[in-house]
Formats: C-alpha cells, sequence, structure tokens
C-alpha cells in the first residue's frame, strides 16, 4: 500500500494470531514502524501481537517462514538505507522474494513493512514517528490482517 491513494481499510481481525516479526537495524525508525503495526493490530481488535526481533532485514523471510505455521498473519518490518555498494539492492532483492515465497508457500499474509530508502529522512518520514507523513508499520499491519481475514471468509465458503 503506498501513501497517495492508499485505501482506508477497516478490519475485524478478533480472535486472529499475529506475529510482528522487526529488524534491529536503525532503532528510532523501527521503533516507529513497530509502534505503527502495534496500532495497526489494536485498531482491528488484535491487542497482544507476538513480537520478534531479527538481527537485521535479511533475517526477515526466515523467521516468518518459521513462525507462519502458528500465526494467521504476519507483519514483516525492516528497513535498508541506500549506500554506496549494491549491498542494498542484494538485500532489498532478497527480503522482498524471500517474503512473497514465505506468503505463497504456507498461505499465510505478510504484511511487506519494509522501507527501501535512498536516506534516514525517506526512513524517518514513513515510520510513523511524531511529523513523519505515512506509517508504514501501521500500513503493514492492517493488510496482513485484512488478507487473513479475507482467506478466512473464503475458506468458510469453500
Amino acid at each position: 500500500m503506498a501513501g497517495h491513494g492508499s485505501p482506508t481499510l477497516t478490519v475485524d481481525g478478533s480472535g486472529l494470531r499475529v506475529a510482528i516479526v522487526a529488524s534491529s537495524w536503525h532503532d528510532q525508525v523501527m521503533d516507529g514502524l513497530i509502534d505503527g503495526a502495534r496500532r495497526g493490530c489494536a485498531d482491528a481488535g488484535i491487542d497482544r501481537p507476538e513480537i520478534v526481533r531479527v538481527p537485521g532485514t535479511f533475517e526477515l523471510s526466515v523467521a516468518c517462514a518459521r513462525l507462519a505455521p502458528r500465526y494467521d498473519a504476519l507483519v514483516a518490518l525492516g528497513v535498508v538505507i541506500r549506500g554506496g555498494t549494491p549491498h542494498f539492492d542484494y538485500v532489498c532483492s532478497a527480503a522482498t522474494q524471500g517474503l512473497t515465497e514465505v506468503s505463497v508457500r504456507t498461505g499465510v499474509p505478510v504484511g511487506f513493512g519494509v522501507l527501501t530508502c535512498d536516506d534516514d529522512a525517506q526512513a524517518v518520514d514513513r515510520a510513523g514517528l511524531p511529523g513523519s507523513r505515512e506509517d508504514k508499520g501501521h500500513e503493514a499491519a492492517t493488510a496482513a490482517i485484512a488478507m487473513a481475514v479475507t482467506l478466512r471468509d473464503l475458506e468458510a465458503r469453500a
């Protein structure tokens, strides 16, 4: 979901099990993303999502793969800031492909809250902090929960 033109989702995820999996790099940005994801869960009726911290964005996929069988939705949060080497491209690509694979393979929605930014200012602006223009943690949680509800409803129709 993107800031401009993004849908306003209101979803009741009561009873769903949700885990928030968050990178440990960039404390200020990650604190904002985690707080936003928690608010997104609370807005959907989920009071106690599990919080799992991993070393970095690259490690989100393996943690989500391990957690998927125990949860109805996962929220993956991380931030990668472009530097002077191709590291940015490799980590962003691996995280995107890995999290997509987890979701498709397991059928468990993974909210994609990985910020891929050119600089620290862009990350702060998307982290849901005071003065930020966007709250990507909240958006990722809401999207994951909305998908879990959609999949639950589809299964009920079968």
